[in-house]
């Protein structure tokens, strides 16, 4: 239960903050922070920024939990930490967003630049508009009405902007579990808009297992036109693309807590190989993005991958390695009837209208690192699935919306 008049100037001063949502969701797109992984210098300049444009809100300092990092020009990813004092001093309510994007991708699919943001009927574009910053401006706003309003948050209000959420959490969310357990409760609710649906009526609290996969090819390289001096490792890989498809019929399994409901196993990225048409390339190089389901043991499903390429070499005469990018076991789920699932079942029922219910994903989500922790994380928001993909944008409306189901969360006794 919430204090209606309370929430009520609440709702009405978050909806006065639109254009300054819109002005931040600016500032931060034009912030470009990218993983070393992906070509960038991390997330130091962007958190730089927050921890400035926090102090202007009228903020207490943030804390920070830097992970050393030597690839980037700062030496570290940043993480930071930023919370607001509420009535009770046993529970604090955590939005926990990430600052880290991904890169544009195809730049000929962009209408505009995808660092600069730009409004459309309701929509704001740019790289890194819905994923994170959506919610992570939400959620700063959220608290930020708190403070304009001089009212006392009846839990303490928790805000986490972590780096490195999209290459695997090792410098971000991970590091701070692992340096900084002080700063958590078990009795905190802890909210990760990580995923969500168009309607805001999922609430996640179960996903499958990982497994990333970098895959290597190695042959030997000669001319195109004397094709038996070599091994093509270009035509080995292609084949064992083609015999990866049967891990489906292995893992066959299908839940319908998951959307999807079964495992899959996606061929992704491949590197270039030569650079000219008429060399037969000695090494090839692609990755395979599996999630599965949490009954399957990912040591078993590498396993099958190991056989599988083993086969390959037989007939290619060539040799494979598989690396993991990424490799874990998804942690124990979320209870349906914990805290923080009630809790945002009470605020989105009260700001959007609608039953928001318990269900499981597909893809791997930084509330497994919680749960990890046996924190009882809930995922949750309202959005379009723009994410990584070209023209991304976030409806504004979302945005506001948000800001309000965290502000009703930031009351709830």
């Amino acid at each position: 239960m919430i204090d209606g008049k309370v929430y009520e100037r609440i709702r009405k001063r978050i909806d006065g903050y639109e254009p300054d949502m819109i002005r931040l969701q600016a500032a931060l797109t034009a912030i470009p922070a990218l993983a070393p992984e992906n070509g960038g210098d991390g997330e130091m300049k962007k958190a730089a920024f927050l921890v400035e444009a926090l102090r202007e809100m009228g903020f207490p300092p943030a804390k920070s939990c830097n992970a050393p990092d030597s690839r980037v020009s700062g030496g570290a990813r940043p993480n930071l930490v930023v919370q607001v004092p509420g009535r009770r001093t046993d529970r604090t309510v955590w939005v926990m967003t990430h600052t880290d994007i991904v890169p544009p991708g195809e730049m000929r699919l962009w209408e505009k630049d995808p660092y600069e943001c730009w409004v459309h009927e309701g929509k704001v574009y740019g790289r890194g508009t819905e994923d994170n910053q959506q919610d992570l401006v939400a959620s700063i706003f959220a608290a930020k009405a708190f403070l304009d309003e001089g009212t006392v948050p009846e839990s303490t209000i928790g805000i986490i902007l972590a780096a490195d959420e999209e290459t695997g959490s090792g410098y971000g969310l991970d590091y701070v579990l692992e340096t900084r357990p002080d700063w958590f409760r078990k009795t905190d609710l802890i909210v990760v808009p990580d995923a969500g649906n168009e309607e805001g009526s999922m609430i996640e609290v179960a996903e499958k297992s990982v497994l990333w996969l970098r895959i290597q090819v190695s042959g030997k390289q000669c001319h195109a036109s004397r094709p038996a001096l070599g091994k093509n490792a270009f035509r080995a890989a292609s084949y064992l693309v083609v015999r990866l498809d049967g891990l489906a019929g292995v893992y066959n399994m299908r839940d319908p807590l998951y959307e999807p409901p079964e495992s899959t196993f996606e061929p992704t990225k491949k590197e270039a190989n030569v650079p000219n048409v008429n060399t037969i390339p000695g090494e090839a190089v692609f990755y395979l993005d599996c999630r599965i389901l949490p009954l399957y043991p990912v040591d078993d499903v590498m396993k099958t991958i190991r056989g599988m390429a083993d086969e390959i070499e037989r007939k290619f005469d060539v040799s494979i390695g598989l690396t993991p990018v990424q490799k874990y076991d998804a942690p124990p789920p979320t209870a349906h009837d914990a805290p923080v699932v009630r809790a945002l079942e009470e605020a989105v029922r009260d700001v959007y209208g609608i039953n928001a219910q318990p269900r499981g994903v597909g893809g791997g989500t930084v509330a497994a690192i919680f749960r990890k922790y046996d924190y009882p994380a809930a995922v949750w928001s309202r959005y379009c699935h723009m994410a990584h993909q070209p023209n991304e944008y976030c409806l504004i409306e979302n945005m506001v919306g948000n800001a309000k189901v965290y502000a009703h969360l930031f009351l709830q006794k």
